[in-house]
């Protein structure tokens, strides 16, 4: 990957999401690489209406030559959601990996519209103590080697809000930020996340504000609601008997979840760079897909293939928590779940209640389960003799180490 040289740069792609930090890039992007021409990328991840209202014209407003919005809704929940949900990716046995997971549709996108519009480098406003600059940087690696990766955070020395929105003051730039901004967040379609604030402190509990998608759980209805989920190849199909497209049914159970208080955790996790963040996250409609399609799962798999499947859900988490997901590695484990998955036909209840998603009903066409071999009453499938033999040859290997230790 080729490193920034100052004065060298024609036109620069930048990802732009009209806060305070990309809106002091893009002047500041002109003064320090020679007057180049700034093109504004915003990815539409599903993070609402309400952040890409008029971003085109504020990034205009900020000294970009124009901004491309593209809508990668449907994309990312297919392409991404779906194929890790496959893996049954948990990081550090929480995390559902919403930042993480929509980090490479973002990245291919920029890409695509930094080769289209001719462009020599492509910009992010990521800070040199973050997951996401490792993240976006490995994509553009395996997508465009050739453009050149620019990050003001390591190369600026402004430190702080307070020396942004001066900057921007300085040279008549609107924005909208401010100096009384507490947390910071990341939403897309799958979840949203928060940092700082009262968070930096791990001994801190959250106060209401921090949370924005999820109603309280003690606020919470007093009586639980149902929802139904159905699978086809380990593909989501209909929500309540709807047939909605990917997107339309996360919507649908980010809307129902949400409204039980489902999907709130609140970690400490371990960066990729080497430090341990603080950050609570909501995932609503996410938390109940993930428990659907566990149970679903246990319906089906054998034990030996749930179980690698958890070790490549296990693996995989730290593959794309790392920004991994160009790489063979990747594609081959992508690969594996989604040949376990062929098999994860069926229709699953998962009831929300006060905080919690849980899984009540399941069925399969593919089902292991036999009601014949499970049951505890008399049956005619199962010899109960036929077990001394198998634990005998099962222990073999523990009886022969305790005859040697008694022979010694």
């Amino acid at each position: 990957m080729a490193l920034a040289k100052k004065k060298q740069i024609k036109k620069v792609v930048l990802a732009y999401s009209g806060g305070l930090d990309t809106s002091a890039i893009i002047p500041w992007l002109k003064e320090n690489y020679d007057g180049c021409e700034v093109v504004a990328f915003c990815a539409d991840v599903g993070q609402g209406d309400e952040e890409l209202e008029g971003i085109k014209e504020k990034a205009i407003a900020s000294g970009a030559s124009e901004c491309h919005v593209v809508d990668l809704k449907e994309e990312f929940v297919k392409d991404y959601i779906y194929p890790i949900l496959k893996t049954g990716s948990v990081y550090e046995g929480q995390y559902l990996l919403g930042t993480s997971m929509a980090r490479p549709v973002i990245a291919k996108a920029h890409v695509e519209v930094a080769l289209k519009v001719g462009a020599d480098a492509v910009c992010h406003g990521c800070t040199g103590k973050g997951n996401d600059q490792v993240r976006f940087e490995s994509c553009f690696a395996a997508l465009a080697p050739e453009l050149t990766v620019i990050a003001p955070w390591r190369e600026w020395d402004m430190v702080s809000r307070e020396d942004l929105l001066n900057y921007l003051d300085e040279r008549n730039i609107p924005c909208s930020a401010s100096l009384t901004k507490i947390y910071s967040r990341d939403a897309n379609a799958w979840h949203i996340s928060h940092e700082g604030g009262e968070l930096e402190d791990p001994w801190c509990e959250p106060s209401k504000e921090v949370w924005t998608m999820t109603v309280d759980p003690m606020d919470a209805p007093d009586t639980p609601e149902t929802v139904q989920l159905s699978f086809d190849q380990g593909e989501l199909t209909a929500v309540d008997g709807k047939a909605l497209s990917a997107y339309e049914a996360l919507v649908y159970l980010n809307d129902k979840a949400a409204a039980h208080g489902v999907g709130r955790i609140d970690i400490v996790e371990n960066r990729l760079v080497g430090m341990k963040s603080r950050g609570c996250y909501e995932t609503p409609g996410g938390t109940v897909l993930m428990a659907a399609y566990k149970g679903l799962e246990t319906l089906i798999l054998d034990k030996e293939s749930l179980k690698f499947r958890e070790s490549i859900g296990l693996e995989f988490s730290h593959v794309i928590y790392d920004g991994r997901w160009f790489t063979p590695l990747a594609k081959a484990q992508l690969a594996a779940a989604a040949s376990l998955s062929e098999k994860v036909t069926g229709d699953v209840v998962v009831k929300l209640y006060k905080g919690t998603a849980t899984v009540t009903q399941r069925r399969s066409p593919n089902s292991l389960y036999s009601e014949e071999f499970a049951t505890f009453g008399a049956d005619e499938v199962y010899d109960q003799q036929h077990a001394e033999g198998f634990i005998r040859l099962f222990s073999l290997s523990s009886r022969i180490t305790a005859m040697n230790q008694k022979g010694k």
